[in-house]
């Protein structure tokens, strides 16, 4: 297996120093978070309600607003655990990210190079890229956007490389890729975003709405021919996570544009079905209309 060293850039002092505090402190800290997004200022309530009312249509208001106050909770929960991030030693991580299977990714990396984990915005994805970076034994390119906050997105960046995961901007991942095709590794994507800025997409029915996503896995797995592996988050209780992973496209498996797009859309909404308060429904996903790109 091949490990490489990697210079990471520190996040400012005072989120160090936030991210110091003892995780209970921060979990005590993000239920005032939940209160003041319930009671005080609401956290984008219009676009939560609207998009839980489609992806549960049988759900009643009560249940939906049951499942509003819950998704507060484990966003908030989310968010100090990242800053968490800056402080949290590699030993308390390894406790708190497990892994079910985690041979299967070193397997496909040491039978033939590259391979590729797609994921979704379920649970703390943050720490399952510290967690992969520590534990997997071989070096993980990571694929992001780059947000327009410059001082937030330096934060974000020092935070996700503190155990070594190379992050890449989105635009340059193919280039990356073809630069390095043969080079042992994982390529990491959190692939159910809105893909405003990109003409490749694929539509698709998701939560009850016609939905576009990224072909980003689609287009290396046909370019490269590089397996695909689904990454399955799940919480355990409150900080603690598990993953597992299950196969999307074998090495050689000939695939019709779209089908493997297609794959991963069903498995992240089955994740959601599964714990729905897990994914951040005050993301505005679903921008992009499909009869505006068929009109165009």
């Amino acid at each position: 297996m091949v490990r490489r060293e990697v210079s990471v850039p520190r996040p400012s002092a005072w989120v160090r120093a936030l991210g110091a505090l003892p995780l209970p402190v921060l979990h005590a800290l993000a239920r005032l978070f939940a209160l003041i997004s319930w009671y005080v200022v609401p956290h984008k309530p219009k676009v939560i309600q609207e998009s839980l009312r489609i992806a549960f249509p049988a759900y009643s208001f009560a249940e939906c607003e049951a499942l509003r106050r819950e998704f507060y909770r484990s966003y908030g929960d989310v968010l100090l655990e990242v800053v968490h991030s800056a402080a949290i030693s590699g030993d308390d991580l390894d406790r708190r990210m497990q892994f079910e299977n985690l041979q299967v990714l070193r397997e496909a990396i040491a039978a033939g190079g590259p391979a590729v984990l797609v994921v979704g915005h379920q649970c703390n994805w943050e720490w399952l890229l510290h967690g992969l970076a520590r534990n997997l034994g071989y070096p993980i390119d990571a694929a992001y956007k780059p947000l327009k906050n410059r001082w937030i997105d330096q934060q974000m960046l020092a935070l996700r490389s503190r155990f070594g995961a190379q992050m890449i901007p989105a635009e340059r991942v193919m280039r990356e890729l073809i630069a390095r095709r043969r080079v042992p590794r994982l390529v990491a994507l959190v692939a159910d975003q809105e893909p405003v800025a990109s003409d490749r997409r694929h539509w698709t029915r998701f939560l009850n709405r016609d939905t576009a996503f990224f072909m980003g896995a689609d287009v290396m797995a046909t370019s490269l021919d590089y397996p695909v592996y689904f990454g399955a988050l799940r919480r355990t209780r409150r900080g603690h996570y598990t993953a597992s992973f299950e196969l999307l496209r074998a090495r050689g498996e000939q695939l019709a544009p779209g089908k493997l797009t297609e794959r991963y859309a069903r498995r992240v909404e089955r994740q959601i079905h599964e714990s729905p308060a897990d994914w951040p429904w005050s993301h505005k996903r679903w921008r992009l209309r499909r009869e505006d790109e068929l009109q165009a």
